[in-house]
Protein backbone atom coordinates (compact mmCIF):
# COMPACT_ATOMS: atom_id res chain seq x y z
CA UNK A 1 0.00 0.00 0.00
CA UNK A 2 2.70 2.51 0.97
CA UNK A 3 4.77 1.79 -2.18
CA UNK A 4 1.73 2.33 -4.42
CA UNK A 5 0.85 5.50 -2.54
CA UNK A 6 4.35 6.92 -2.97
CA UNK A 7 4.21 6.14 -6.70
CA UNK A 8 0.98 8.00 -7.42
CA UNK A 9 0.99 10.95 -5.01
CA UNK A 10 2.33 14.24 -6.37
CA UNK A 11 4.38 16.46 -4.07
CA UNK A 12 4.47 19.51 -6.30
CA UNK A 13 3.58 22.98 -5.04
CA UNK A 14 0.53 22.98 -7.32
CA UNK A 15 -0.67 19.75 -5.71
CA UNK A 16 -0.26 21.21 -2.21
CA UNK A 17 -2.30 24.24 -3.25
CA UNK A 18 -4.99 21.98 -4.68
CA UNK A 19 -5.17 19.85 -1.54
CA UNK A 20 -5.27 22.87 0.77
CA UNK A 21 -8.09 24.64 -1.08
CA UNK A 22 -11.33 24.37 0.86
CA UNK A 23 -9.68 22.26 3.58
CA UNK A 24 -7.59 24.68 5.63
CA UNK A 25 -8.96 27.63 7.59
CA UNK A 26 -8.49 31.05 5.99
CA UNK A 27 -8.19 32.78 9.36
CA UNK A 28 -7.87 32.06 13.07
CA UNK A 29 -8.47 34.16 16.15
CA UNK A 30 -5.75 36.02 18.04
CA UNK A 31 -7.39 34.86 21.26
CA UNK A 32 -6.23 31.84 23.22
CA UNK A 33 -8.85 29.10 23.66
CA UNK A 34 -11.01 30.35 20.81
CA UNK A 35 -13.96 28.35 19.43
CA UNK A 36 -11.55 26.26 17.33
CA UNK A 37 -10.16 24.80 20.55
CA UNK A 38 -11.72 21.36 20.03
CA UNK A 39 -9.67 20.77 16.89
CA UNK A 40 -6.39 21.83 18.50
CA UNK A 41 -3.46 19.43 18.28
CA UNK A 42 -0.82 19.29 20.98
CA UNK A 43 2.27 17.75 22.54
CA UNK A 44 -0.21 15.71 24.56
CA UNK A 45 -1.74 13.85 21.61
CA UNK A 46 0.66 10.97 22.27
CA UNK A 47 0.56 11.56 26.03
CA UNK A 48 -3.11 11.91 27.03
CA UNK A 49 -2.28 10.92 30.60
CA UNK A 50 -0.12 14.07 30.90
CA UNK A 51 -2.80 16.46 29.65
CA UNK A 52 -2.88 19.43 32.06
CA UNK A 53 -6.05 20.96 33.39
CA UNK A 54 -7.83 24.24 32.83
CA UNK A 55 -5.35 26.41 34.80
CA UNK A 56 -2.57 25.47 32.35
CA UNK A 57 -4.83 26.05 29.35
CA UNK A 58 -5.88 29.44 30.68
CA UNK A 59 -2.22 30.54 30.82
CA UNK A 60 -1.39 29.61 27.23
CA UNK A 61 0.36 32.29 25.21
CA UNK A 62 -0.60 32.84 21.54
CA UNK A 63 2.00 32.41 18.79
CA UNK A 64 2.13 31.84 15.04
CA UNK A 65 4.58 30.24 12.64
CA UNK A 66 4.96 29.98 8.89
CA UNK A 67 5.37 26.52 7.33
CA UNK A 68 7.31 27.62 4.20
CA UNK A 69 6.77 25.31 1.23
CA UNK A 70 9.40 26.06 -1.40
CA UNK A 71 8.14 25.83 -4.98
CA UNK A 72 10.89 23.62 -6.33
CA UNK A 73 10.25 21.48 -9.39
CA UNK A 74 9.21 18.76 -9.80
CA UNK A 75 8.92 18.35 -6.02
CA UNK A 76 8.37 20.98 -3.35
CA UNK A 77 10.43 21.17 -0.18
CA UNK A 78 9.81 22.61 3.29
CA UNK A 79 12.22 25.13 4.76
CA UNK A 80 13.29 24.88 8.41
CA UNK A 81 15.36 27.07 10.70
CA UNK A 82 18.04 25.84 13.09
CA UNK A 83 17.79 28.05 16.15
CA UNK A 84 20.96 29.73 17.42
CA UNK A 85 22.82 27.97 20.21
CA UNK A 86 22.83 31.04 22.47
CA UNK A 87 19.05 31.47 22.77
CA UNK A 88 17.61 31.18 26.29
CA UNK A 89 14.90 28.69 25.21
CA UNK A 90 14.86 25.91 22.61
CA UNK A 91 18.46 26.66 21.67
CA UNK A 92 19.72 24.70 18.69
CA UNK A 93 16.36 23.16 17.92
CA UNK A 94 14.79 22.86 14.48
CA UNK A 95 11.70 24.99 13.99
CA UNK A 96 9.63 27.09 11.61
CA UNK A 97 10.02 30.88 11.49
CA UNK A 98 7.60 32.40 13.96
CA UNK A 99 7.02 33.68 17.45
CA UNK A 100 4.65 35.32 19.90
CA UNK A 101 1.71 37.37 18.66
CA UNK A 102 2.51 40.99 19.51
CA UNK A 103 -0.07 43.75 20.11
CA UNK A 104 0.79 45.41 16.79
CA UNK A 105 -0.04 42.22 14.85
CA UNK A 106 -3.60 42.46 13.55
CA UNK A 107 -3.86 38.72 12.90
CA UNK A 108 -1.82 35.55 13.52
CA UNK A 109 -0.94 35.63 9.81
CA UNK A 110 0.63 39.06 10.33
CA UNK A 111 2.70 37.51 13.11
CA UNK A 112 3.88 34.67 10.87
CA UNK A 113 4.81 37.11 8.11
CA UNK A 114 6.56 39.56 10.46
CA UNK A 115 8.59 36.86 12.20
CA UNK A 116 9.59 35.31 8.88
CA UNK A 117 10.82 38.68 7.64
CA UNK A 118 12.71 39.36 10.87
CA UNK A 119 14.26 35.91 11.28
CA UNK A 120 15.20 34.90 7.74
CA UNK A 121 14.46 37.88 5.49
CA UNK A 122 11.75 36.37 3.25
CA UNK A 123 9.23 39.12 2.55
CA UNK A 124 5.48 38.58 2.78
CA UNK A 125 5.13 39.69 -0.85
CA UNK A 126 6.97 36.48 -1.82
CA UNK A 127 4.59 34.21 0.13
CA UNK A 128 1.32 32.76 -1.16
CA UNK A 129 -0.84 32.00 1.88
CA UNK A 130 -2.71 28.69 1.61
CA UNK A 131 -4.47 28.52 4.99
CA UNK A 132 -4.00 27.53 8.61
CA UNK A 133 -3.44 24.04 9.95
CA UNK A 134 -5.01 23.19 13.32
CA UNK A 135 -3.80 25.17 16.32
CA UNK A 136 -0.99 23.38 18.15
CA UNK A 137 -0.55 23.55 21.93
CA UNK A 138 2.90 22.92 23.40
CA UNK A 139 3.88 21.62 26.80
CA UNK A 140 5.87 24.83 27.28
CA UNK A 141 2.66 26.87 27.30
CA UNK A 142 2.06 28.13 23.76
CA UNK A 143 -0.89 27.83 21.42
CA UNK A 144 0.56 28.06 17.91
CA UNK A 145 -1.26 28.98 14.72
CA UNK A 146 0.66 27.32 11.83
CA UNK A 147 0.20 29.15 8.50
CA UNK A 148 0.96 27.24 5.32
CA UNK A 149 2.60 29.32 2.58
CA UNK A 150 4.17 28.76 -0.83
CA UNK A 151 7.51 30.52 -1.36
CA UNK A 152 9.26 31.09 -4.67
CA UNK A 153 12.34 28.91 -5.18
CA UNK A 154 14.49 32.00 -5.84
CA UNK A 155 13.88 33.42 -2.37
CA UNK A 156 16.52 35.67 -0.79
CA UNK A 157 17.69 35.08 2.77
CA UNK A 158 18.87 37.54 5.39
CA UNK A 159 19.32 35.66 8.65
CA UNK A 160 19.06 37.22 12.08
CA UNK A 161 22.06 35.39 13.52
CA UNK A 162 20.92 36.13 17.06
CA UNK A 163 17.97 33.82 16.48
CA UNK A 164 18.78 31.62 13.48
CA UNK A 165 22.02 29.72 12.94
CA UNK A 166 21.09 28.36 9.50
CA UNK A 167 18.23 27.20 7.29
CA UNK A 168 17.79 24.01 5.30
CA UNK A 169 15.20 22.28 3.14
CA UNK A 170 13.70 18.78 3.29
CA UNK A 171 11.78 17.14 0.42
CA UNK A 172 8.03 17.25 0.94
CA UNK A 173 7.73 13.58 -0.05
CA UNK A 174 9.92 12.55 2.88
CA UNK A 175 7.91 14.60 5.39
CA UNK A 176 4.52 13.49 4.04
CA UNK A 177 5.37 9.76 4.06
CA UNK A 178 3.91 8.12 7.16
CA UNK A 179 6.75 5.59 7.46
CA UNK A 180 9.07 8.51 8.27
CA UNK A 181 6.92 9.61 11.22
CA UNK A 182 8.75 7.96 14.08
CA UNK A 183 7.52 7.85 17.68
CA UNK A 184 10.23 8.46 20.25
CA UNK A 185 10.17 8.58 24.02
CA UNK A 186 12.28 10.36 26.62
CA UNK A 187 12.00 11.22 30.28
CA UNK A 188 10.91 14.77 31.06
CA UNK A 189 10.50 16.00 34.61
CA UNK A 190 10.60 12.43 35.82
CA UNK A 191 7.87 11.16 33.46
CA UNK A 192 8.13 9.44 30.10
CA UNK A 193 6.93 11.56 27.22
CA UNK A 194 6.24 10.31 23.70
CA UNK A 195 6.66 12.55 20.65
CA UNK A 196 6.88 12.48 16.88
CA UNK A 197 10.27 12.73 15.20
CA UNK A 198 11.27 12.82 11.53
CA UNK A 199 15.06 12.40 11.41
CA UNK A 200 16.43 13.46 8.02
CA UNK A 201 20.11 12.92 7.22
CA UNK A 202 21.90 14.55 10.18
CA UNK A 203 18.87 16.63 11.25
CA UNK A 204 16.55 15.62 14.07
CA UNK A 205 13.11 17.18 13.47
CA UNK A 206 10.96 16.53 16.52
CA UNK A 207 8.53 17.90 19.08
CA UNK A 208 6.08 20.63 18.08
CA UNK A 209 7.70 21.02 14.65
CA UNK A 210 7.18 17.33 13.87
CA UNK A 211 3.70 17.47 15.43
CA UNK A 212 2.68 20.30 13.09
CA UNK A 213 4.01 18.32 10.12
CA UNK A 214 2.05 15.29 11.27
CA UNK A 215 -1.09 17.45 11.33
CA UNK A 216 -0.30 18.66 7.80
CA UNK A 217 -0.04 15.04 6.68
CA UNK A 218 -3.36 14.12 8.31
CA UNK A 219 -5.16 17.15 6.87
CA UNK A 220 -3.78 17.05 3.32
CA UNK A 221 -2.36 13.60 2.55
CA UNK A 222 -4.79 11.05 4.01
Amino acid sequence: MSDNRSAIVSYSADEVRKRATGVLKSSVSKRVMDPDRRSDRSDFDLNPELMPGEPFLARLRRAAVLVPIIKRSPEATILFTQRSAGLPTHAGQISFPGGKIEPQDETPLDTAYRETEEEIGIQRTNIEFLGFLDNYRTGTGYQIAPALGLVSADYTLKLDNNEVAEVFEVPLSFLMTVENHQKHERKLNGRNRRFYAMPYQDRFIWGATAGILRNMFERLYI
